[in-house]
């Protein structure tokens, strides 16, 4: 179980760390700059340090260290956790989270906050920033109720979109049924996608762009995961695409992560990472709470 804990982190942040490099680059150029992307280099739009993450693992570490602080009522210090993150002035903060965040600091209210973001952004608040940090949600209990009720609460601090909280609560399924069942990832998707949005994929390759917008950052999770079966491939596939590559290969490398378990992810990229104690420090402690609940 610890090992697949650590996976599921360690997934997120090397898929971070490697698409990051790529992120809002189309195939075309990536080809160009650097042939396939197969390593983790650092360099992109934010000009990372090889092995630098993004907002996708500040934000997971982020709703991880909230449910440590007070695993019985998360979300309250979830939330404190994202304002110290933000108040840090990340390089990169996605557009709806940056709007509900100051929104909460005019406000000191998050239902308040998030309304008025979504306002804001023009009535357009179903990004992906929720389902990208959701899953220590699912790492940490064991009752899915339980899982469900979190997952949507924390993606309501940022995202008014029903939509955002959707994606985030069947990820979080799947998540729970790889932990508590003899069901593969594989298997776990095709059981907890039947009869939503997401059901198509079962049928073929998505025909929408990789980008932000969380229906579609999800349909290419679920199509990578479905297509392969081994961190290393899904997050250099989606590095590759461009788009919002870091967000992509974090989503899916966190899955395939905890599913393979972290001795599965090779260490050139695990031994990388910059954050790698913090990451697992905080694997263990997520075992212990999920341990007691």
């Amino acid at each position: 179980m610890l090992d697949k804990i650590k996976g599921a982190l360690f997934g997120v942040a090397v898929g971070d760390a490697l698409g990051g490099t790529t992120e809002f680059m189309t195939p075309e150029q990536i080809q160009q700059k650097y042939g396939r992307l197969t390593e983790i280099v650092g360099g992109g739009v934010w000009n990372l340090e090889p092995g630098e993450t993004t907002d996708d693992t500040a934000m997971t570490i982020a709703v991880a260290k909230g449910i440590i602080a007070n695993s019985k009522d998360p979300v309250p210090a979830i939330g404190e956790e994202f304002m110290k993150w933000f108040q840090t002035n990340p390089k990169d903060v996605g557009r709806t989270v940056s709007l509900a965040l100051e929104q909460y600091i005019e406000t000191n209210d998050w239902e308040l906050a998030v309304s008025k973001a979504h306002e804001l952004g023009n009535g357009r608040s179903a990004g992906n920033g929720t389902l990208m940090r959701t899953l220590p949600v699912a790492l940490s209990y064991q009752d899915l109720l339980t899982i469900e009720k979190i997952t949507e609460s924390q993606s309501r601090l940022t995202h008014y979109d029903f939509l955002a909280s959707e994606a985030s609560v069947i990820y979080n399924r799947i998540a729970h049924r790889i932990l508590t069942s003899e069901m593969d990832l594989k298997q776990a998707i095709q059981n907890d996608i039947k009869g939503t949005r997401y059901e198509s994929v079962l049928k073929g390759k998505p025909n929408v762009p990789p980008n932000g917008y969380v229906v579609h950052t999800f349909l290419w999770v679920l199509h990578l995961l479905l297509q392969y079966s081994t961190v290393e491939e899904v997050i250099i596939e989606a590095a590759n695409m461009g788009g919002d590559s870091d967000t992509i290969a974090a989503i899916s490398g966190g899955l395939m992560g905890l599913d393979k378990g972290y001795e599965s992810i090779p260490k050139r990229f695990t031994e990388k990472l910059l954050l790698k104690r913090e990451l697992n420090d905080l694997a263990n402690q997520l075992y212990k709470i999920r341990i007691e609940y």
